[in-house]
């Protein structure tokens, strides 16, 4: 069973939270915080895998609440859950390495959703203890999901911005545009348009169109 913390200063809100999350096959809620620091607190004392967190919390931002587990060496995973649309709450939201970024109000089906994508992607994680080489290759992409460091990048991009682009492209709650994502990561939209399409290229997302009434269609990108 994943264990988790549900972080939210409204108690129907995290209530309801609560019950999209133990109505998801394989997880389990282990409590719930309507601070940051009784999170803080919690997340030392139970040590949960996942914690959703909303970002506007009574006394700290939840952005401060992940550097600060961090600084206490805590390892758990954190999916953003808020109403927080700015472009520089996503893009330090994706510096800090959150597993996803679900806008507020959802359904149940949207974070089931993101829940099992992690979930799939937690049973990949390589174990501790000595591996064989497949054992390796396997945990870096081959037979798995495809992430962005197991891709082969061409001369001019980055395996850091790459993994930031990915991010940014796995927290999205539907699409994503090239100046969507450039906003989230911080790079030029030129930029994040030959990221977004070498993996459309290399099979880690897939591209659409959207018609508007005038000009050309946007691209819109997605993970796969």
């Amino acid at each position: 069973m994943t264990r988790v913390l549900v972080v939210d200063d409204d108690f129907m809100v995290a209530r309801i939270h609560r019950g999209f999350v133990e109505r998801t096959e394989g997880f389990e809620v282990v409590g719930t915080a309507s601070s940051g620091a009784e999170a803080l607190d919690l997340v030392r004392e139970l040590q949960p895998d996942l914690v959703l967190l909303d970002l506007y919390l009574p006394d700290i931002f939840g952005l401060e609440v992940i550097t600060q587990l961090r600084a206490a060496g805590e390892t758990c995973d954190v999916l953003v859950i808020t109403a927080a649309k700015e472009a520089d709450s996503v893009r330090a939201a994706v510096r800090q390495g959150v597993v996803g970024y679900l806008l507020k109000p959802f359904s149940r089906e949207d974070l089931e959703k993101r829940l099992m994508t992690y979930a799939a992607e937690r049973a990949r994680a390589v174990d501790a203890g000595e591996l064989t080489q497949a054992e390796i290759d396997a945990a870096f992409g081959s037979g798995g999901v495809k992430r962005a460091g197991a891709v082969s990048l061409p001369k001019g991009l980055s395996a850091e911005t790459a993994e930031a682009v990915q991010r940014a492209l796995s927290a999205a709650t539907d699409s994503l545009s090239a100046t969507e994502c450039a906003e989230a990561v911080g790079i030029s939209r030129v930029s994040a348009r030959r990221y977004l399409e070498h993996f459309v290229e290399k099979g880690v997302a897939d591209v659409s169109l959207r018609y508007g009434t005038t000009g050309r269609p946007e691209r819109r990108y997605r993970p796969r």
